[in-house]
């Protein structure tokens, strides 16, 4: 979720605006409006910020040349798309009409921008005046230089994903930012090229970001490769890349992953993803004799193993990955299935497998795990893990964050984080098994539990402490404690039969 800050403290008027400027709209039309006036405002701060940087430079003529702007990332924006003109017409019927036109030339000035931005705000079913509001609202989010932009913006953003998010109907492209949190921590993608084939939003992009930058890295050293089938999703991930300044290729429009890979033949060092859940239908009648089912044809009927195998085969020699299935796939025994499971396995694939707890997604109940692959578990610089994979019940950490949904925290995730570093021997840390919470199992013991890959089975109950009670002591107490509940409960028995049967109902 946002972090609230003072200069985001316009962050929850603005999403009042927005739900009242629903009307009759559907959720996901109003969503792409608001979402889309953020972005216009981002592009046309930092154009600005820029423009007035180089009408006081020496050649103040460069203000008006597009090549400037492009060269440092920052997108051209003619004079009838900026922000000021929009703001200025706030207020006006035409209000609609202005801010279609000025995508548009967004777009045709931007190549990188082509079919993505919304255009529908000149559309009858959008109040005028609700439009006129959140425009002044989102007016008022004041930026200073280009990298305050980033993280007002960027959040201000992020904050409206996670309130769309949170409703079931729209959550398909938002993974909570806790479990993305998890995953990069856990990876740690430093540099490289990090492809995620179910991008959604971006999300994992964002938070890899933020994890190269506090580390004192450069996101320059990652190169960010994506496919969505969505193409509402796809149009919303490239502007929240687009605002945090990351370059990207998810390819020239949305595809179907699986249907119409558009990486074919391209290899990874880091791949993070948050694939749907037990899709029924996802091409499989016509995939049979594909090259990435290297351990086994997945079944038509689901497509978990299909994900997984194409994560693998997208994978460089040295490459890692972090994913979230759900729990089905970790014991699933159907044919298919339990054969690629198992075949994965003995090819020493899987490093680590974390059970999340219940209520983390806002748009499934669904018990959940992270998965972890390793391509080369005998790298120079870590710890061999060869034929061991480790195990971790996380199913106890988090917290409720409202009264349905639970969230990891800082000290949460970086409990499962040092856990993971210490079984590579990456962190300096020596790793110890903890009863109830970790474990780390060999090849064959996993071959004994049927390959079967549900870390409660492996990790155990955790050690319950002495309270130093005689254990005679403790019965007798007890079984004395029990006796007067059962008393108690005979009292109150007695007590609403007689209610019952003053009201003529006797049992």
């Amino acid at each position: 979720m946002a972090t609230k800050s003072k200069e985001l403290s316009i962050e929850d008027k603005l999403w009042k605006t927005a739900d009242a400027l629903r009307g009759s709209m559907d959720p996901s039309e109003y969503r792409n409006v608001v979402l889309g006036l953020i972005f216009l405002k981002y592009v046309s701060d930092s154009f600005e910020i820029k423009y007035a940087e180089l009408i006081k430079s020496d050649y103040p003529e460069d203000a008006e040349d597009p090549d400037m702007y492009l060269s440092e990332n920052i997108f051209w924006i003619p004079k009838n798309a900026r922000w000021s003109l929009i703001q200025q017409s706030a207020k006006t019927p035409q209000i609609g009409e202005i801010i279609d036109v000025a995508m548009d030339e967004i777009e045709k000035s931007n190549d990188s921008l082509r079919g993505v931005l919304s255009k529908n705000y000149s559309s009858p079913d959008l109040d005028k005046s609700r439009l006129g509001q959140v425009v002044d609202l989102i007016s008022n989010i004041k930026m200073e230089d280009s990298t305050n932009a980033k993280d007002v913006l960027g959040r201000v953003y992020e904050y409206f994903l996670n309130k769309f998010g949170s409703n079931k109907t729209n959550g398909e492209f938002y993974t909570p930012q806790s479990v993305v949190r998890t995953l990069v921590e856990m990876i740690e993608p430093y540099r490289g090229r990090i492809y995620d084939p179910c991008c959604g939003s971006g999300g994992m992009f964002v938070q890899s970001d933020k994890f190269v930058q506090e580390h004192q890295g450069k996101i320059g050293d990652l190169s960010v490769y994506g496919e969505e089938s969505n193409p509402t999703t796809w149009k919303i991930a490239k502007m929240n890349l687009a605002i945090r300044g990351i370059d990207n290729n998810l390819g020239p429009h949305q595809g179907d992953t699986f249907t119409n890979d558009l990486h074919k033949g391209e290899r990874f060092d880091y791949i993070l993803a948050n694939p749907p859940f037990n899709i029924k239908s996802w091409g499989g009648d016509k995939l049979k004799e594909d090259s990435r089912w290297k351990y086994g044809v997945p079944p038509e009927g689901n497509a978990n193993y299909a994900w997984i195998e194409h994560i693998i085969s997208k994978l460089a020699p040295d490459g890692k990955a972090g994913f979230v299935l759900a729990n089905g796939a970790l014991s699933t025994s159907t044919g298919a299935e339990a054969t690629i499971r198992k075949a994965i396995l003995e090819d020493d694939k899987i490093d680590a497998i974390v059970a999340l707890p219940g209520q983390m997604f806002y748009s499934t109940g669904i018990p959940v795990s992270l998965w972890f692959v390793d391509m080369n578990k005998e790298s120079a610089d870590e710890r061999s893990r060869k034929g061991e994979t480790l195990f971790i019940d996380a199913r106890n950490l988090g917290e409720m964050i409202d009264r349905t949904h639970r969230a990891f925290n800082a000290d949460d995730i970086k409990k499962i984080a040092d856990t993971y570093h210490a079984y590579r021997g990456t962190n300096g840390q020596e790793y110890q098994d903890v009863a109830g919470f970790c474990k780390v199992a060999k090849l064959e013991e996993i071959a004994q539990n049927d390959y079967v890959l549900t870390p409660g089975r492996y990790v155990g109950l955790a050690k319950q402490e002495d309270d130093g009670e005689p254990y005679e002591e403790k019965m007798a107490r007890l079984t004395s404690e029990l006796k007067e509940q059962f008393e108690e409960s005979n009292k109150l028995q007695a007590q609403i039969k007689d209610v019952l049967k003053e009201l003529g109902y006797e049992i």
